[in-house]
């Protein structure tokens, strides 16, 4: 049976791109050297897929940062900013991810936003009326011939068109419309230079076509393939799909003469459905999504080869046996996980054990030489799961009633109680949470975790950097001070960490954006708090001022969201186990005197269903909730505030609002500040902190830029309701940068309170 791999992870077994990169941006290494590190990852990527003997391997699925960032490279989409600093291709590259602050000019990276419903960002194109579309590049051409020198006949992973086109950001009069016959045109180009190189597939991402479609864009779509498929050349073209089901335009698809299409059958719910009433072209070939790239549970073998029987009694022998998505959201391999014991283990597949999951299940499908064993094997698996259960826990999450999720008084109420309590300026200035994780704070943690110093050496050194942040914060001037997060090594490992139920590994990094990696943790069984977790910390920062502290907490939705869920429960289950664990927290801060506690929901919309029909059925009226059960306990002077970050929430904006924090951050600076009109046109009640400047790239913000984003909030929201914040946590970022664009913020600010 033939089988098939979306796309490949591309950090390196061990993020050797990241540390390459990172050296890169330093000027530590060359450009050449950069290349090869890369270089090396994309052999190593190809030898693994070859070994496992995948029939349809991936080329140009790799990228230094991003693939939709390297789709508006190669059409030319590079916003006039960039093109005007006269950098390198690959420095004028990074600029258009980081942003850039040198010599040459001081301009912001492309606007950040979330993958569909995953925690991977991409990068927004911007599209203006001036942007000559055109084939610029041949990266997807030179990966394929880099993998045919080494023996690997690949096909070619490219952003569709339609995709690529519904995802950018449109800056002046044109539409996607407008600006599709360009793309086509320098599609078709790249077709026909691939068919010389003697590209034999090439995959076109759809993933935008398991969203709502309407009549207009389902029209855009066949527009553009008709045009493809007519001047494909020799090469056959896949239309990839996954995340969800294609409903809306599946008889469309099935009438134009791709030579495969992909289909998801984990999360496309109708997606098995529409193939039994509609059928499938006998001449086109099926690439079935079948083996999970989002999650890290071994595959249940009996399972998956019923569906694929099932399948080809429908139609016909061309089934190809494909991951769901690209496994670019799954760690690299399980070997190095020895801390981890073997019944643990056994259950989980990484991205090289899902290889080898395509492999066995191949082999038993065709009834080749031990496959009896293997499938004897996958089914011991899904019956001898170590107990994951806690009946403590069960019985509180049974016991949850209507009045938990409500907090009173209303937020009218609280908010003016709020204000005399802790009487602060207008326009209070505070920070999202974490402070620079330096090489001294990340070299503490890892001599206590190897027992090279003691833990009252370990907590002495991260007080005196809560107290250096603090005194920090102080002389900067900021109203709302945060302790700096130092103890923590990641915003959901951290607190996973004083969870039961959960399983932690030492090398399971995932890409999130760029060069930041998160190592999600796995929830194994039901989960309650062991210990206070946060407390002592905060009491120590608020011992250290007078001024107001912020106790920081990671929220439930987010939690979950950035673990690696159970499959055996619901995902609401799961969640509300979470909830209570972080409600115990919530009210033993307010008994230690922490007047501030902030709730970071910073992956809210990401597990929202990407088709509006289910986003309240399957996920709102559980997960708002959720969040709400977690503060509904606390006095009405104690103020929640929550963040969110990266993802597009002006469409779920009274959901927002219905989640009853007190003051709510956002991450806004990247998307120029778009989301105020959606809080202005919802009657947006809630106190609001939109970024006033960009985290993730390494240039400081001016005083007169923080005062221009200021003086455009105000015109969207009152006064009284306006914070002063970065969009995001600054763990990312070094000291310098830091200080200078805290010390803008609080200036503007001033500046904005005198007029």
């Amino acid at each position: 049976m033939r089988t098939s791999v979306i796309g490949y992870p591309r950090i390196g077994k061990n993020r050797e791109l990241k540390f390459a990169s990172e050296k890169f941006f330093k000027n530590e290494i060359s450009e050449a050297e950069l290349l090869s590190v890369a270089s090396e990852i994309r052999k190593g990527n190809w030898e693994s897929q070859k070994k496992a003997n995948i029939t349809f391997i991936s080329s140009n699925d790799f990228s230094f940062y991003d693939n939709v960032l390297d789709t508006a490279v190669l059409l030319n989409a590079i916003p006039k900013r960039y093109q005007e600093l006269g950098l390198s291709d690959l420095e004028t590259y990074f600029a258009m991810a980081r942003g850039y602050q040198g010599e040459k000019g001081n301009v912001k990276a492309l606007a950040m936003k979330k993958w569909f419903n995953t925690n991977y960002h991409y990068l927004v194109p911007e599209i203006d009326d001036d942007t000559e579309i055109r084939l610029s590049g041949n990266k997807p051409i030179e990966e394929y011939k880099e993998a045919k020198a080494q023996g690997v006949e690949t096909k070619v992973q490219l952003i569709g068109p339609f995709t690529f086109l519904k995802l950018s950001r449109y800056t002046g009069k044109k539409t996607a419309s407008d600006v599709a016959p360009a793309v086509v045109s320098a599609y078709v180009e790249l077709l026909k230079k691939l068919s010389v190189e003697g590209a034999q597939w090439i995959q076109f991402d759809e993933p935008y076509l398991v969203r709502d479609l309407s009549s207009e864009e389902i029209k855009l779509f066949t527009t553009i393939y008709t045009t493809i498929l007519a001047e494909k050349n020799t090469a056959k073209i896949l239309l990839q799909t996954y995340f969800g089901d294609v409903r809306d335009i599946y008889s469309d698809l099935i009438a134009l003469p791709f030579d495969g299409i992909g289909l998801d059958f984990l999360e496309g719910k109708q997606t098995a459905t529409l193939l039994a009433e509609f059928g499938f072209s006998k001449e086109t070939i099926l690439f079935a999504g079948l083996l999970n790239g989002k999650n890290i549970w071994k595959n249940q073998y009996e399972k998956t080869l019923s569906t694929i029987t099932s399948l080809k009694k429908t139609v016909g022998e061309n089934v190809v046996l494909s991951t769901s998505c690209s496994l670019l959201h799954v760690p690299y391999s399980l070997f190095g996980e020895d801390a981890l014991p073997k019944e643990y283990i056994k259950h989980f597949a990484f991205a090289e054990e899902k290889l080898q999951e395509l492999s066995e299940i191949s082999r038993i499908f065709e009834n080749e030489a031990g496959a009896e064993e293997i499938l004897s094997a996958n089914k011991a698996l899904f019956v001898s799961r170590v107990d994951s259960t806690d009946e403590a826990v069960q019985k509180r999450v049974n016991s949850i009633s209507d009045g938990d999720y409500e907090r009173r008084p209303v937020f009218a109420e609280r908010e003016k109680i709020q204000k005399e309590k802790l009487n602060l300026p207008l326009f209070p200035t505070t920070t999202i949470g974490s402070f620079p994780q330096t090489q001294d704070v990340r070299k503490n943690r890892q001599a206590f975790r190897k027992g090279e110093i003691s833990k009252e050496e370990y907590i002495a050194f991260n007080k005196e950097k809560i107290q250096s942040c603090i005194h920090l914060q102080e002389e900067i001037g900021l109203d709302v001070l945060v302790h700096g997060e130092f103890e923590r090594n990641d915003m959901v490992e951290y607190f996973g960490e004083h969870l039961s139920g959960y399983v932690f590994t030492r090398q399971a990094w995932v890409q999130s954006y760029g060069t930041r990696c998160v190592k999600p943790p796995i929830i194994w069984g039901d989960v309650s708090r062991k210990e206070p977790i946060t407390v002592e910390w905060s009491k120590f920062a608020k011992s250290c001022t007078n001024k107001p502290v912020k106790g920081m907490l990671t929220g439930p939705v987010t939690i979950l969201n950035w673990s690696f869920p159970r499959e055996d429960i619901s995902i609401k289950e799961s969640t509300l186990q979470i909830a209570l664990a972080i409600r115990d927290e919530v009210l033993d801060l307010e008994k230690a005197g922490i007047d501030i506690i902030q709730i970071d929901e910073a992956a809210l919309r990401e597990k929202l269903p990407l088709r509006k029909s289910d986003w309240y059925s399957e996920y709102l009226d559980w997960a708002i909730p959720a969040f709400r059960l977690v503060h509904s306990g606390v006095r009405p002077e104690t103020q929640v505030h929550t963040h969110m970050c990266y993802s597009e929430f002006t469409d779920i904006i009274p959901a927002i609002d219905a989640m009853d924090a007190d003051v709510i951050t956002f991450e806004a600076s990247r998307s120029d500040l778009l989301i105020l009109d959606a809080l202005m046109e919802n009657h947006f009640k809630t106190e609001v902190g939109p970024g006033v400047y960009d985290i993730h790239s390494p240039r400081v913000p001016s005083v007169e830029e923080i005062v221009n984003a200021l003086t455009k909030m105000r015109e969207k929201i009152s006064d009284e309701k306006l914070w002063v914040n970065p969009d995001c946590g600054l763990k990312t970022r070094g000291d310098e940068e830091t200080k200078a664009s805290l010390q803008n913020l609080v200036a503007a600010a001033k500046i904005v309170r005198e007029k």
